[in-house]
């Protein structure tokens, strides 16, 4: 059963912790300034402005980081200030146990969403496709902060994903389904596939986004995900926005899309707007939620967070 966190409250304070590849200093003070403007305390973790080539420290020491925030009951939330690579190297050292029993409210995108969806196969902890720190700047659509807030700091039930106006959501294969959510980056959702922490997609809604990837190997990863069942065992699919992902023999996203997704049978919403792209919509992972392609809506049908007790 999904365990809900406390709900984000102002003055609040939030753990920031690298997790994966390492952030320039001048950008984590900016999030932190930005955040403190909006009245919450900050806790940094120990690793936070480390440097270790493509990772910030250990394996351990990131992990360690991890495990601090969510043993100290001053901290609220748990917010990673970029994601890059190397959060699966932190899975092997957590204390699922002390996760468990100290529900947290952990938001983020890209390689951070490997470790979101074993939370949630390992404690049950809901968390939050959103923001992370780096994205706390002037510069930051007002969209993606009333997003931020309306999933973590409000009770707001039913919620519909919706995308700014102008940009359309498109449903490709009709159905409606309801189940929970699983998903996030694809190469960070396919890195689990046999191993102790595969991410079970049985009769659950799959959302799934990518950057920086040419469609050659997109196809890689998803066939490697539909090789393994992931696709067959699902209820419904729900693609973001492939950033920055270029074109290859003359293929594109849109022909992926066409070729490979649509044939899959599953109800299909594409280019929903969230994680690397300009506008982030947020989508907790492992609440309920109602994909209904004929209505073309996508709704989280519970609150991600709970009153405070």
């Amino acid at each position: 059963m999904a365990e809900r966190p406390p709900i984000l409250l102002q003055g609040d304070t939030i753990g920031i912790v690298t997790l994966g590849s390492p952030l320039e200093r001048a950008k984590i003070d900016q999030g932190i300034s930005i955040l403190r403007q909006m009245g919450f305390n900050i806790v940094l973790g120990d690793y936070v402005y480390s440097e270790e080539g493509y990772l910030s420290s250990s394996d351990e020491q990131r992990a360690g980081d991890l495990m601090k925030m969510f043993a100290d009951p001053d901290v609220k939330m748990i917010l990673p200030s970029r994601g890059g690579v190397g959060v699966a190297g932190i899975l092997p050292y957590l204390d699922y146990a002390v996760i468990r029993q100290n529900p947290k409210i952990l938001s983020g995108y890209s390689d951070i969403t490997v470790l979101q969806n074993v939370l949630l196969q390992y404690t049950g902890l809901i968390t939050f496709q959103s923001l992370l720190l780096l994205d706390f700047t002037p510069e930051t659509p007002a969209y993606n902060f009333e997003q931020f807030f309306a999933a973590v700091a409000t009770l707001q039930s039913p919620r519909r994903i919706a995308n700014p106006p102008g940009i359309p959501q498109v449903s490709r294969v009709p159905g409606n389904v309801t189940g929970q959510t699983v998903g996030g980056n694809i190469t960070s959702f396919d890195d689990t596939i046999g191993t102790i922490y595969d991410i079970d997609t049985a009769g659950k809604i799959i959302f799934l986004e990518e950057i920086e990837e040419p469609v050659n190997k997109v196809y890689r990863y998803v066939n490697h995900l539909k090789l393994a069942g992931k696709f067959e065992e699902c209820a419904g699919i729900v693609l973001g926005e492939c950033t920055k992902c270029g074109e290859a023999y003359g293929k594109t996203f849109e022909d992926l899309i066409t070729d490979f997704f649509i044939p899959l049978g599953k109800p299909l919403m594409t280019n929903v707007t969230t994680a690397h792209g300009t506008y982030k919509a947020a989508i907790p992972i492992g609440t309920r939620a109602n994909l209904n392609t004929e209505n073309n809506t996508f709704t989280i049908l519970e609150p991600g967070v709970k009153p405070v007790s």
